[in-house]
């Protein structure tokens, strides 16, 4: 049997969010926020937000959907869109339906294997972020990253 070969192409699309220059995780949360509409508070999700060498925000990808409580997050997946792009960093936001500001063992395990990931590529992960309705908490400003 005949197999025929697969074109991959980026496709972009562009949205209405102003060109962000990111200096602190106050910014990523804030720019985040503009994606993640009512699905905050119902289910998990992560995002990854794009930027350049100058720390500016070139874009954004769902990198999952979860249920109330997880998502899993593919590090391969966040790679393709950060290469794509060529994206000089990463920002890994995800949210907890819950409220809970709290990094889990999950959410640290994952954060690292994500920066190694990248890391291999020459794209820094810059931050791993939660974020709820009323707050984030960043594992840059913890110290654990």
């Amino acid at each position: 049997m005949k197999r025929n070969a697969v074109e991959y192409s980026l496709k972009a699309e562009k949205q209405k969010f102003p060109i962000t220059k990111i200096y602190s995780s106050q910014d990523s949360a804030d720019f985040a926020r503009q994606f993640y509409f009512d699905d905050i508070s119902i289910y998990e999700s992560s995002f990854i937000i794009l930027m350049n060498q100058a720390n500016i925000a070139i874009g954004y990808a769902k990198i999952s959907q979860g249920g109330v409580s997880s998502t899993i997050v593919d590090v391969r997946l966040i790679a393709k869109y950060a290469v794509e792009s060529l994206a000089a960093s990463v920002i890994l936001i995800h949210n907890h339906p819950s409220g809970n500001l709290t990094f889990s063992n999950n959410d640290t395990r994952m954060a690292k294997q994500v920066s190694s990931g990248l890391n291999t590529l020459g794209i820094k992960l810059c931050d791993s972020i939660v974020i709820c309705e009323n707050g984030y908490v960043s594992m840059r400003d913890e110290g654990l990253l």
